[in-house]
């Protein structure tokens, strides 16, 4: 008994210490893209735009209302955002490849690089799932998100890290998108936009997820929530991460787990559907959709679409 006590003691100590360090890193020295100078308002003529997702994205478009939609494309969902309504008052002709397709399948971190590489013919002709434009009608803006498990990132890794790796680590990921630069390179009349993986919900404390931080620290709670705001943070920021030698100006991040987050009053989404449930509310996707209309329409202004 007084061994587990003492077992449970130091448990609880280690935990502790871990947690009171806890800070939401989202003030740290990041600069981002200063799109201050451009215009918001909407392009001047229609533009072909295609979203490449799977739930979260397709929740983040649809119009709030009961699940009407499959594949996770949806005309309406409780979680509804209303990000495609209000991109085509916006003058954008929305397209959409998600789950059961060539182009939306497989959306996580490690397949952006093959996705990318050997795909991107058809990825700039898609109309929506498998169905492709014939008569040169082209996507002139590509947005793309993994959801949110990739937000767990288990550990740092070893650099330079691989981009085809689906082990969850900082490295992977940071070589994955490193990757996608050169291919995005020779697109430069295409704008990419890269949604980042949305917020997880914090996991529930219990003995077991105790017992795992002090037993495997790289893990806790703490530092996977820390691992995801950083690696967040590196990818907008263009002085020091993933955009700093990036000379052309047709790739542009908008950081969705930020705005989950309510910017940093925690690493967890401040959205979630419930306590094991991290698909974000229709709240969470409306207040991201009112959000990334400005950013894109001055994005485009940027990129003199």
């Amino acid at each position: 008994m007084l061994k587990r006590s003492i077992v449970l003691t130091f448990i609880c100590l280690s935990l502790a210490a871990c947690e009171s360090n806890e800070r939401p890193e989202s003030v740290m020295n990041v600069k981002t893209l200063d799109l201050s100078s451009y215009s918001t308002e909407k392009p001047r003529e229609p533009i072909h735009l295609l979203f490449i997702h799977h739930s979260c994205g397709g929740h983040l478009f649809a119009e709030q209302g009961k699940e009407d939609g499959q594949s996770c494309i949806y005309a309406s969902h409780p979680n509804g955002g209303g990000l495609r309504k209000l991109l085509q008052e916006n003058n954008y002709i929305v397209h959409e490849a998600s789950y059961g397709s060539l182009i939306g399948d497989k959306t996580d971190i490690c397949h952006w690089n093959a996705k990318f590489r050997d795909h991107m013919d058809k990825i700039l002709i898609c109309s929506n799932q498998d169905e492709f434009f014939t008569d040169g009608t082209k996507n002139r803006i590509v947005m793309f998100k993994s959801c949110y498990p990739n937000s767990r990132i288990d550990s740092d890794g070893v650099e330079p890290g691989n981009p085809d790796s689906c082990e969850q680590t900082t490295a992977n990921y940071k070589a994955a998108y490193q990757s996608l630069l050169s291919y995005f390179s020779e697109q430069p009349d295409t704008l990419f936009v890269v949604l980042t993986a949305p917020a997880l919900v914090q996991p529930r404390a219990g003995i077991k997820s105790m017992i795992k931080s002090v037993l495997r620290p790289e893990s806790s709670v703490d530092k996977v929530g820390r691992r995801a705001r950083k690696f967040n943070n590196w990818l907008k920021d263009v002085e020091q991460g993933w955009l700093k030698d990036y000379k052309l100006n047709n790739v542009v991040v908008f950081d969705y787990y930020d705005v989950l987050t309510d910017y940093g009053k925690s690493n967890w989404s401040m959205y979630p559907n419930g306590p094991s449930d991290s698909h974000p509310t229709s709240e969470g996707n409306a207040k991201a959709a009112g959000k990334f209309v400005p950013f894109i329409n001055k994005a485009v202004q940027r990129m003199g679409l």
